[in-house]
């Protein structure tokens, strides 16, 4: 709040009208009696007095009787835009439920109907997300610290950004400005599942224009309507977005969310050493199917040893490319293999089939990597093709085509191996290459599966044994990884970190879960495993000398040897502080509005 209605004597109206509208401190109906005489709310709310519980009750029977997802979604919106204790509670008391509508695959269908839907996510005045447009540059700085969508102390400044430019949003291509549906997805997440304080976070899309031609003819497109820019503007304009958003947030952790793939590696390349960034797309995608690819490994090691995999990629975009490269981490560290031999574990297919160096196509930077040599000049055009050439122990989907694993390629996978590892990730639903059920029915039930997007269980008719899909979701990586990284303050995020995250993730099962063969933990613990995950993150972070949060420092450095192995009492105490450290809707002190009111003197 201003300092002076939390300092002085004099009676603000402004100020007490600001407490009265804050989503954050705003409780509705759980408003005491007291606080709303003082905020002359007596006679506008309901006399009723009632309890956080209550209202969580009313408003999950409102959210309930929606008949659609995207009815959901635009209620949930109003919700956290109105109050943000009471969102927050349903969301992470609910998550399984909950988290399929603020993000995949509902926020798919959000983006793809935002202008339309726009007006009615938030009251007028609430800013749902900061947008900087191309006609923007000259006025960067002022634009960024102009955008306060929870008036308050100068100290919660934002800790985390995520920023995109609209042009690659999930499977569904270049949807311009109404990409803004992600970035406020994956900070929800960041909340929900790692405690991230909600006034501390920044949803960013950056507008240059959308090829997009439904968009262009749309009378109620909210971007500018024209063609995307060159790279020659694209560049220097993100450069100067990052560089003004650094020097008002000198601390701030940009996260690189949905651009198309060759400015996805590109910004990488050039941000990844001298900012404080990361890409969700290509390290956290990459770093949580590492994750369940090391449980599948271990689930299959006594029928084939880890070094001797041959993983398909079908797709070979920055999802695709970004997973190939974290698992060769695995190989190196885990098995000694050296880069070239993990290397050549892969093999990816793109459109035009095997990608391979004498294809006779310029090939995409990002592709010139995994380009095969060995092939002895011999080209595989389709799926099932290349699957005779390479018999894979893997197969994994990022090409989002649906359906594209169909039953002979299904059947010949399971003919192949005894338990073949099936990958299908691509968001949403309608894009995955297959489904669950398909691929247990397909393998005869020997399947290991992780998907990009929640499948319901499978019931083998023989047995009646209810059989659960993993899902990759990358909710399990990167609220950790933010958070970790939020606290120990490391000078850049590194490959090790991304390891770190990944290898914490698998290690996170619990004992039950381990025994059902679970590739990923239950999503009801995300909190516990962001904390785990967070930890593995500072302790590597401090372990490298990158570290700068001298708190962090003194906390690990004495005991890096047990936090590096996470065994121990001194692993489990920093896993504590990590949960000490996050933002919990039911903590009473985080919603202070009947202090500041008194503060006020009214």
């Amino acid at each position: 709040m201003p300092d002076e209605l939390v300092n002085g004597k004099q009676k603000n109206i402004s100020s007490i009208e600001s407490i009265a509208r804050s989503p954050y401190l705003n409780k509705g109906t759980a408003t005491p009696s007291s606080t709303r005489n003082a905020l002359h709310l007596t006679g506008i709310l309901p006399p009723a007095v009632e309890t956080l519980e209550q209202q969580k009750k009313r408003a999950l029977v409102q959210f309930r009787a929606k008949s659609s997802c995207l009815e959901k979604y635009m209620f949930l919106a109003w919700l956290r835009n109105t109050n943000v204790r009471l969102f927050y509670r349903i969301v992470i008391d609910e998550l399984e439920e909950m988290a399929p509508i603020i993000y995949t695959p509902t926020v798919g269908t959000a983006c793809l109907e935002y202008s339309h839907i726009y007006p009615f996510l938030a009251p007028p005045g609430v800013p749902d997300g900061l947008y900087l447009s191309i006609n923007d540059l000259p006025n960067l700085t002022q634009i960024i610290k102009s955008y306060r969508p929870y008036p308050s102390s100068d100290s919660l400044t934002p800790q985390i950004a995520v920023i995109t430019d609209g042009s690659r949003i999930l499977g569904l291509g270049d949807l311009g400005v109404n990409g803004m549906g992600i970035p406020i997805g994956k900070l929800q997440l960041y909340v929900a599942g790692a405690g991230i304080d909600p006034r501390r976070t920044l949803p960013i899309t950056i507008d240059l224009g959308t090829n997009n031609e439904k968009n262009l003819n749309d009378e109620f497109y909210l971007g500018i309507r024209k063609k995307r820019v060159s790279d020659d503007e694209f560049y220097p304009f993100v450069d100067a977005v990052l560089k003004a958003l650094t020097s008002v947030y000198p601390n701030l952790l940009i996260q690189f969310e949905d651009f198309s793939s060759e400015h996805a590696f590109d910004l990488l390349a050039k941000y990844r050493d001298n900012l404080f960034c990361f890409n969700d797309d290509i390290q956290g995608t990459g770093a949580v199917i590492l994750s369940g690819f090391i449980n599948a490994v271990r689930l299959v090691e006594k029928d084939i040893h880890p070094t001797k995999h041959r993983i398909l990629f079908f797709g070979a975009g920055s999802a695709g490319v970004g997973v190939a490269k974290q698992l060769l981490e695995f190989f190196k560290i885990e098995h000694g293999m050296s880069e070239d031999d993990a290397k050549k574990l892969v093999w990816l297919v793109d459109t035009k089939g095997l990608v391979t160096c004498d294809r006779g196509d310029k090939l995409a930077k990002h592709k010139v990597y995994f380009a095969r040599s060995d092939n002895e000049g011999r080209q595989f055009k389709s799926l099932m093709d290349v699957i005779e050439y390479v018999k894979p122990t893997a197969l994994i989907g990022l090409c989002s085509t649906g359906g594209v694993f169909d039953e002979n390629i299904l059947k010949r996978m399971g003919e192949l191996n005894k338990n073949p590892i099936i990958f299908p990730l691509s968001n949403p639903m309608v894009n995955a290459e297959c489904t669950f059920e398909d691929a247990m029915r397909n393998t005869g039930n020997r399947v290991i599966f992780a998907s990009g997007t929640g499948f319901p269980p499978f019931v083998e008719q023989e047995t009646g044994k209810i059989r659960y899909p993993g899902q990759g979701n990358n909710m399990y990586i990167f609220p950790g990884l933010g958070l970790g990284a939020i606290l120990a303050r490391p000078d850049r995020i590194t490959d090790r970190q991304i390891y770190a995250s990944a290898s914490a993730l698998a290690e996170s099962l619990t004992t039950d879960e381990v025994e059902q063969n679970f590739l990923y933990p239950a999503i009801q613990r995300i909190r516990r495993v962001s904390a785990q995950v967070a930890a593995a993150v500072i302790v590597t972070s401090v372990d490298e000398g990158l570290a700068r949060n001298p708190e962090i420092n003194s906390l690990v450095k004495q005991n890096l040897p047990e936090c590096l192995s996470r065994s121990g009492e001194k692993w489990q105490k920093l896993v504590k502080y990590v949960e000490e450290k996050m933002w919990d809707p039911n903590n009473e002190k985080l919603f202070t509005c009947e202090t500041l009111v008194e503060k006020s003197k009214f």
